[in-house]
C-alpha cells in the first residue's frame, strides 16, 4: 500500500546532505549571475580620443580665401592666368613666362636664342601645383608659354643694359629735334633748346 501510493502520488524527496544543498545554492547564485551579466548591456567604454570638431565654416572660408588669393594675385586686377608666388621662386634665381608655340607649333629657333641667354624650362616636378594633375608635360606650360628660369643676375645685367639702350634713345631724339636743318632758324634760344620732351609714365589701358 505504501509502495503504491509513493509510485502514484507524488515523487520522493530527495533528502540532501548540509554540503550538497550549499554547493547546490552557490551553482544556483553562479548561474543567475552570468545570466544577468548577458542581458545587461555593458557599459560603455569612453573613446580613446576625443571626437575631431568640425571646423568652423567662416574659418575654413577664410583659410580658402588666402589659398585662392596666393594662387590667383590680387583680385582688384583680375584673375592673372600667369601669376606666380614669389614663394615658389628659389632665392637667387628669377623666373619668366617664355614664348614657346603659336598656333599649336613650336619655334625651335627661338628656343635657341633663350637657351643662349641662360633660360631653362622649369620642370612640373618642382612646381605640380601649377599643372593638372592628370597632365603628362615635362615643364610647366600654359595657352602656349612655358615658365622658365636663369640666375638672377643675369635678369638684372640685361635689365640694365635695356635702360641704356633707353636712356641713349631717347638722347639721340632730343639731340635730332634740337638740330636745325640746313636753312633753318637755329632751335636755341641763349643756349636753351626750343624743342621741350616731356618724358612720364602712365598705366597702359587694357581693352576688355
Amino acid at each position: 500500500m505504501n509502495d503504491m501510493t509513493s509510485r502514484r502520488g507524488r515523487p520522493r524527496k530527495s533528502f540532501l546532505t548540509r554540503k550538497d544543498a550549499v554547493e547546490s545554492f552557490e551553482a544556483d547564485e553562479v548561474l543567475d549571475s552570468l545570466a544577468s551579466n548577458d542581458a545587461a548591456p555593458s557599459p560603455s567604454r569612453p573613446p580613446m580620443r576625443p571626437e575631431m570638431k568640425a571646423e568652423d565654416p567662416r574659418a575654413r572660408a577664410a583659410r580658402r580665401a588666402a589659398e585662392i588669393r596666393g594662387n590667383i594675385g590680387s583680385m582688384d586686377e583680375g584673375v592673372d592666368e600667369f601669376y606666380i608666388d614669389p614663394t615658389d621662386i628659389p632665392p637667387g634665381w628669377s623666373y619668366e613666362w617664355k614664348r614657346h608655340t603659336v598656333a599649336g607649333a613650336e619655334d625651335p629657333s627661338y628656343a635657341v636664342s633663350l637657351a643662349r641667354k641662360g633660360w631653362e624650362p622649369v620642370p612640373v616636378d618642382r612646381l605640380p601645383h601649377l599643372m593638372p594633375a592628370s597632365s603628362k608635360d615635362q615643364y610647366v606650360t600654359r595657352k602656349g608659354m612655358i615658365l622658365m628660369e636663369r640666375p638672377a643676375e643675369l635678369t638684372d645685367e640685361a635689365r640694365n643694359i635695356e635702360e641704356r639702350r633707353a636712356r641713349l634713345q631717347v638722347r639721340n631724339k632730343e639731340a635730332q629735334l634740337g638740330e636745325a636743318r640746313p636753312g633753318e632758324f637755329s632751335r636755341n634760344n641763349k643756349d636753351a633748346p626750343l624743342a621741350k620732351v616731356k618724358k612720364g609714365w602712365e598705366a597702359v589701358p587694357i581693352p576688355e
